[in-house]
């Protein structure tokens, strides 16, 4: 089962999908996690991908659909989870491509339903806990990152919603329930 997993920065795709991985043998494709994997690298793309996260930006598409073909290459175990890709039509394209290529296909979309102003409040929770626990907050886990990369989404990621829809494989999630029900949610949709 391939599937995806949709919403803003800090619904809580990476919580779901961690959950997804445990509980389903998936693989856990995260963009974040690969991009912040590729920031701290120290190549030349690195560095790029470093310079627009810094600035609150989403990367290219071509380094991110090409850090997914990679991934797509290798151990298919129960199925991906795409988690915070694909954030653009172009994406969305791109993915259904890659998918074909490899001979799997999308079984199912999730949106997870969110409040922006929870969202900021979560964040921003999020790295003061990471700092009172004696870590450092990620670069971007602050109001301000938060609010550039929330216009970006409702610019380039919210018209997904509407292309998955009209495919018939989009389910409405809401994020902002407990982190159980939101796991029950999530597996009565894919069930």
């Amino acid at each position: 089962m391939n599937i995806i997993i949709l919403g803003p920065p800090g619904a809580g795709k990476g919580t779901q999908a961690s959950h997804l991985v445990e509980t389903r043998d998936m693989i856990q494709l995260s963009t974040g996690d690969m991009l912040r994997a590729a920031k701290t690298s120290g190549t030349e793309m690195g560095k790029k991908v470093a310079a627009i996260m810094d600035a609150g930006e989403l990367v290219t598409d071509e380094i991110v659909i090409g850090l997914i073909r990679e991934k797509l290459e290798g151990d298919k175990k129960g199925g991906f989870i795409f988690d915070g890709f694909p954030r653009t039509l172009t994406q969305a394209d791109a993915l259904e491509e890659l998918l074909e290529e490899t001979g799997e296909k999308l079984d199912a979309v999730i949106a997870l339903a969110v409040n922006d102003e929870v969202l900021v409040d979560r964040i921003v929770g999020r790295a003061a806990e990471a700092v009172a626990a004696g870590g450092t907050a990620r670069a971007d886990d602050n109001e301000e990152s938060l609010k550039i990369r929330l216009m970006e989404y409702y610019k380039k990621t919210n018209a997904l919603i509407g292309y998955y829809h009209a495919k018939g494989n989009l389910s409405w999630v809401d994020g902002l329930a407990e982190i159980d029900a939101v796991k029950a949610e999530i597996a009565d949709a894919l069930n």
